[in-house]
């Protein structure tokens, strides 16, 4: 599928977004990993595009993928909020276990840990500058296996997951035990992000926000989040923090 249908398109009646970064200000970076590290929107749409395939004679191609995409997004935020109340209420371990032992009887191959177009290039260009972290609110098991697959392991000095903390995103509870783990102030930690529970994490904790467009989230949510700049995609996050160099 073409990534352009990924990108909400901005309307011409809507002003350019605002960027309030501070790049100065960045010391570390903290990845969420589905739909910033992991193209795992691309493969639930896939999955069900695929259950849909069926009505490709009556329906152009394209349509049933937007449509695809659309129910992913639909779904999206109330399963945020629904595991949002589990982490709330302190149930939300037993779904983790759940996740985990399925996890763990199911053979980790690269097709079901896709990676976003130009993460390793991002990753190198600034993995002498800033200590990494991923801060997910995947279980355990499928946090490791994505970053052992795709041999990512050895970039993140610190990797939280849903069960790390007694508090996952939305609250702040995982960013700031990371800018701890790292030995970094927390106002000096950048969170990347593809969705509002990102952002929302982030400013919670009081880091500086980045959304991306190649996950979950739209565009339009995202300019109103409150988030601090936007990018197409997480392969732009080198370019962006690198021009620091000839314009400070």
């Amino acid at each position: 599928m073409s990534r352009s249908l990924k990108t909400e398109r901005m309307s011409p009646k809507n002003a350019p977004f605002q960027s309030r970064l501070d790049r100065g200000k960045v010391k570390a970076l903290l990845f969420d990993i589905d739909g910033t590290l992991s193209d795992s929107d691309d493969e639930m749409v896939a999955s069900i595009y695929a259950r849909m395939a069926w009505l490709s004679p009556l329906i152009k191609e394209t349509r049933l993928h937007t449509f695809a995409r659309q129910l992913v997004r639909f779904f999206q935020a109330p399963a945020n909020r629904f595991l949002a109340f589990l982490d709330h209420i302190g149930v939300d371990s037993h779904l983790a276990r759940f996740l985990d032992y399925r996890a763990r009887k199911k053979k980790a191959v690269p097709e079901d840990f896709p990676v976003i177009p130009g993460v390793h290039p991002m990753l190198d260009a600034l993995h002498k500058r800033y200590p990494f972290a991923v801060v997910s609110a995947r279980n355990s098991v499928t946090v490791e296996k994505f970053l052992r697959v795709n041999d990512l392991e050895n970039y993140f000095e610190i990797v939280i997951s849903s069960q790390t903390c007694e508090k996952t995103k939305p609250f702040p509870d995982p960013l700031l035990y990371a800018a701890s783990e790292l030995g970094v102030p927390i106002e000096n930690c950048l969170m990347i992000g593809d969705t509002l529970t990102d952002v929302r994490a982030a400013l919670a904790a009081g880091a500086q926000s980045l959304s991306v467009l190649c996950g979950f989230g739209t565009e339009k949510e995202l300019r109103k989040s409150g988030t601090h700049h936007i990018l197409t995609s997480t392969s732009e996050l080198a370019d962006l923090l690198n021009q620091q160099d000839t314009t400070e």
